[in-house]
């Protein structure tokens, strides 16, 4: 079987707005790049989902600055977020956002010709441009898509799924896996590699993602000897759509028609409850996403939940031709599957969103093996404990941009034959995971086994968690992975979806035992991690610094957080 290999200057994996970004950004600079995705280029991930907003100080509806963004950044972040990562994307994001304005995003704008910026909750600012209120990551991504398209320094691999990262002398100096329309070895030698994968939360069995975001990036950059810190914080959505079955609607899509028309949040005995957690006025959509959260599961702790353990959103008191206004076609497609918005109330509840731990890096989106770059979502820094409406693109952008500029320091660069070398291994460790031999599995269903492991990570450590719910948790996902790996798949010679699955699956356990390690160490409730043995939020606090041995296990450290993180 021949192999497939190419070299470059700069090898970037994912192909999300944080992906197409530093393509970009590393072409500009005079860089010759690979982009490659496991999907579609730049049709997969979390931003061609996203709907709403895009934080950035432009201070064009009123006075802002990134001082000020900073400051509503780190307060949000419950004491978590590196300030230096914070600075540097609050201060590049106008910047970022202006230029892929010139590559077609083209920001809402008020009658007065300014950029439209409206207020979410967390920022003291109306700072969030958006394009219009349920298509502003697809109308970036189609623009990002466009940009990447016409520069001749780019290529695009689409379907190919890398497994491992190549080093030699410490150093990463390519990218081995298969190309999944041909099943073929796929080896990439590079000068620099940047993980752009996004996050993991299609681990948990209620999740706003796509359905590839499994956790892939963390695992082959622990692999490589990247350090992870603080997995155990994944930001839980509050608001999203939980009852009557709908088809073809996103479930966090109530969100932004909130912030337009008011809609207000109600317990199962139709009282406003939101006042009691966050001191939020009626009408009003302050609180942070983990306070309502937090709120919501504990109105159905106290018995004051929906029928189906949720909160009410409730839109009755807008007038139907604002109504009409704010959801445009949406309102019909509701009433086509019997929901009318002027009578019905609908049921909502925090779903797994994002992923707010990762990879640690530095400024320059280093990562702490040379060579190796990451950036957007599956990076730690911004976010801490809890990320703010709005914050998710603007850090896809700007650590897209500053990794792809890092990286393009690095050029004129020759195949290294150790790509070729480690691309057979790889290739014959991948044979024997796919079909093992001596087991007792039969041919078994991978999304099965999927299934079984969101149910596990959801029950055990979702939104809330007990030392007993994380040790059952950690069961049954050890358990599931010796399942995973056990379970022979049939040979396939194109299209081998079921062998994607599996490494998807196994990728899923192992994120899945990082996050319930994480949780169980952290003996606080701090923003999305909500221990309900341990109600408080401790003074003091640390980040959960993970590394993978080469058995594949998981070792943690506790690191005393710096004092001016913790302000």
């Amino acid at each position: 079987m021949a192999n497939e290999l190419y070299s470059t200057d700069v090898l970037v994996i994912g192909s999300g707005a944080a992906g197409m970004m530093a393509a970009k950004a590393a072409a500009d600079k005079g860089s010759n790049v690979i982009i490659s995705d496991k999907s579609l280029v730049g049709r997969g991930g979390a931003t061609i989902l996203a709907q709403m907003t895009v934080a950035v100080a432009l201070g064009e509806a009123e006075g802002d600055n990134p001082d000020i963004h900073f400051k509503d950044t780190m307060e949000g972040a419950r004491g978590l977020a590196d300030p230096g990562i914070v600075r540097t994307i609050v201060d590049r994001a106008p910047e970022v956002i202006l230029e892929v304005e010139g590559y077609g995003v083209n920001w809402a704008r008020t009658n007065d010709g300014k950029r439209s910026q409206v207020v979410s909750p967390g920022h003291s600012r109306q700072r969030c441009v958006y394009v219009d209120i349920l298509n502003t990551g697809g109308a970036t991504s189609q623009g990002l898509r466009k940009s990447i398209w016409k520069d001749s320094k780019i290529t695009r691999f689409k379907n190919v799924m890398i497994t491992r990262l190549v080093k030699e002398n410490g150093k990463i100096v390519g990218a081995v896996g298969f190309s999944m329309e041909k099943m073929v070895p796929f080896g990439i030698s590079a000068s620099q590699v940047i993980l752009a994968t996004g996050g993991l939360t299609e681990a948990f069995e209620r999740n706003s993602a796509s359905t590839n975001m499994t956790g892939d990036g963390f695992c082959i950059a622990a692999d490589a000897g990247a350090e992870l810190y603080d997995m155990e914080m994944v930001q839980f959505f509050p608001i999203a759509h939980l009852y009557p079955p709908l088809v073809g609607i996103d479930p966090i899509m109530w969100d932004p028609f909130r912030y337009k028309l008011g809609g207000r949040l109600l317990n199962g005995e139709h009282e406003e409850f939101m006042d009691r957690y966050a001191g939020e006025q009626a009408g009003k959509y302050t609180a942070t996403r983990d306070m309502t959260s937090y709120a919501i599961f504990k109105e159905v702790e106290a018995g004051r939940g929906t029928p189906h353990r949720g909160a009410y959103l409730d839109f009755r008191m807008v007038p139907s031709e604002k109504l009409k206004e704010g959801f445009g076609p949406v309102i019909d497609i509701l009433k086509s599957q019997g929901v009318d918005l002027t009578k019905d109330l609908v049921e909502v509840a925090p779903m797994a969103h994002f992923m707010l731990g990762g990879v640690k890096v530095d400024k320059d989106m280093n990562t702490t093996v040379p060579s190796l770059l990451a950036c957007g979502e599956l990076i730690l820094g911004m976010h801490g404990a809890n990320r703010l409406s709005g914050n998710a693109i603007t850090e896809a952008l700007v650590t897209g941009r500053i990794a792809g500029e890092t990286a393009a320091a690095y050029q004129n660069h020759v195949f290294n034959p150790v790509v070729e070398e480690e691309l057979t291994n790889e290739w014959e460790k991948l044979q024997d995971f796919w079909h093992p031999r001596n087991t007792n599995q039969d041919e078994g269903s991978m999304l099965s086994i999927r299934r079984n492991i969101q149910k596990a990570l959801w029950k055990g450590a979702g939104p809330l968690r007990t030392k007993e719910s994380l040790e059952n948790a950690l069961k049954d996902v050890r358990s599931l992975r010796d399942v995973c790996r056990k379970t022979a798949l049939a040979k396939q010679d194109s299209f081998a979806l079921s062998l994607v699955e599996k490494l998807e699956a196994y990728h899923m356990t192992l994120v899945g035992e990082a996050i319930i390690l994480g949780a169980l160490e952290r003996r606080e409730s701090r923003g999305a991690h909500v221990r309900l043995d341990f109600p408080e939020q401790q003074t003091e606090t640390f980040h959960s610094k993970f590394t993978l041995t080469e058995a594949e296990k998981w070792e943690m450290e506790q690191l005393p957080v710096s004092k001016e993180e913790s302000q």
